[in-house]
């Protein structure tokens, strides 16, 4: 008899599930964190070296804020707003990131500077677990996007 080492069907959609739930709650413990500290860091460059680094963590900081709104609110609106924001959020991540390694002087000391190697990468992994998180079938039913199963 052959052993499997391959957890069934049932256990692995469990796993998943688990895995998706406590995405969910990183993301609304870590989303207001960020954006104070992000806005927090934006308005102290903003007074002290001034330059596009300061206006790029405060879009960050918004972003993040706005992002945490649309977590927060159960609603269609707030699921499609979330989704358009960390589309976006991933977007800058990824060109501003880019741009710091060919531009730094004119980047300067961003949240999203080396996709966010100074707040530990989260600023380039959290967009994605976010919308991730917003497709997943179980969050598109607490929006109320897809029908509930009936039991």
């Amino acid at each position: 008899m052959p052993h499997s080492f391959d957890p069934p069907a049932e256990e692995k959609k469990d796993t998943y599930r688990q895995l998706v739930l406590v995405s969910g709650t990183i993301l609304a413990i870590s989303y207001p964190l960020l954006a104070l500290s992000t806005g927090v860091r934006a308005l102290y460059q903003s007074f002290s070296i001034g330059g596009v680094g300061p206006l790029l963590s405060g879009v960050a900081a918004l972003c993040y804020l706005t992002a945490t709104v649309g977590f927060a609110k159960r609603k269609r609106w707030a699921w499609q707003l979330s989704l358009a924001v960390l589309a976006f959020e991933t977007a800058m991540t990824l060109l501003v990131g880019t741009l710091s390694f060919i531009y730094p002087e004119m980047i300067g000391r961003t949240v999203w500077r080396h996709f966010g190697a100074d707040y530990g990468y989260f600023p380039l992994f959290q967009p994605i677990i976010g919308l991730i998180w917003l497709v997943w079938p179980e969050t598109r039913k607490t929006y109320g996007l897809v029908q509930r199963d009936t039991d």
